[in-house]
């Protein structure tokens, strides 16, 4: 499991993801969806060239829509500085 920490003016919020897991013994530790060795960075790349979900869910059929929607929640936190935890289940 990943947990995202936000640490900002004393106070410290964690959210839990879903679908998104780094785990050193799959793509050296790059994150990836639960279940798959779909790197997230490679639907991020997508989104960034102008592909809708419709269209990465055909490429990428494991995924679904909420797993898209988190990997763009996933960057937004990580650009707000946020720190990747990890933590054994």
């Amino acid at each position: 499991m990943v947990v995202l920490s936000m640490l900002g003016f004393g106070l410290q919020c964690m959210k839990k993801l879903r679908y998104i897991i780094s785990d050193p013994e799959i793509c050296h530790g790059k994150p990836v969806f639960k279940g798959t060795r779909v790197l997230v960075s490679d639907v991020l790349d997508l989104l960034a060239a102008g592909k809708d979900v419709e269209e990465i869910l055909q490429e990428y059929p494991q995924l679904n829509e909420k797993m898209v929607r988190e990997a763009l929640e996933y960057a937004a936190m990580l650009v707000k500085r946020e720190h990747v935890i990890e933590v054994s289940a």
